[in-house]
């Protein structure tokens, strides 16, 4: 064997082997960040999750209203990339503990009869009005001593939650998309599947409360989200009764 012929072989061999630990290299990688994701929401292989759905309040049949369903598709693709399995269940039929299965709810307190339960027994520290009839403080949330009122197509809030029990090493998760309106709740469900990975380095796999506000969505949609603060600690503090609010924000400020 000559000296061309030798430089060839080894420089093919040296080829398949950088080649070889490449994809070595990304295979792990690509591993690691799944199970980092799959352990953020609680869905190894082949697990169950449960996704609860609320009523149209427009509709007097048992009908999801068409934005819904679109952060439902959300969530869907943030379930099957983990290798997981949903099931789809109403807001009235969703008869579980908390922790047997991640969970993600979706939908206001007037729409949702399990994000109410969730509420009250979890976050004590947040409080909706729920009154249909029109005014200022129409769909305002009020977390602490502060209130956040909407604006309709201009500024809404929501609040985006993972929650776990005192122990979160034994249960699942569950995911609270409870917004102003529907088209909160499905930049909420967006605003998760894009910035998963920065919440899990930032909270782990812990419980937390976060205040998003939703820009103009009459002209952007869901897309456009701005996190106004993280709300954990004022959302697990029981209100006092009666709780007048401090101060009160119009949603565009």
């Amino acid at each position: 064997m000559n000296d061309d012929v030798r430089n060839i072989v080894l420089g093919v061999l040296a080829a398949g082997i950088s080649a070889t630990l490449g994809w070595a290299a990304r295979t792990y990688l690509w591993k690691r960040r799944l199970r980092r994701k799959q352990a953020f929401f609680g869905l190894p292989d082949n697990s169950e999750s449960l996704m609860v759905v609320p009523r149209d309040p427009a509709s007097a049949e048992l009908a999801v209203h068409r934005i819904d369903v679109f952060a439902l598709l959300e969530l869907s693709a943030l379930i099957k990339d983990c290798g997981a399995h949903a099931q789809i269940v109403s807001q009235d039929t969703a008869l579980q503990g908390f922790g047997e299965r991640t969970e993600f709810c979706v939908g206001g307190p007037s729409s949702n009869r399990r994000m109410a339960a969730h509420i009250s027994a979890l976050l004590p520290g947040i409080r909706f009005n729920t009154d249909p009839e029109p005014g200022p403080d129409r769909a305002a949330f009020q977390i602490g001593s502060e209130r956040y009122r909407m604006e309709a197509g201009t500024s809404e809030h929501v609040i985006l939650a993972r929650l776990t029990t005192s122990e979160p090493q034994q249960s699942r998760p569950a995911f609270l998309f409870c917004g102003q309106r529907a088209i909160t709740n499905q930049a909420a469900t967006r605003y998760l599947a894009r910035n998963h990975e920065r919440l899990a380095r930032k909270h782990g796999n812990n419980t937390f409360v976060l205040l998003l506000k939703v820009v103009n969505s009459q002209a952007y949609g869901p897309d456009v989200v701005e996190l106004v603060a993280d709300v954990t600690r004022a959302a697990q503090t029981p209100l006092p009764t009666p709780a007048p609010p401090r101060n009160s924000h119009r949603a565009s400020s």
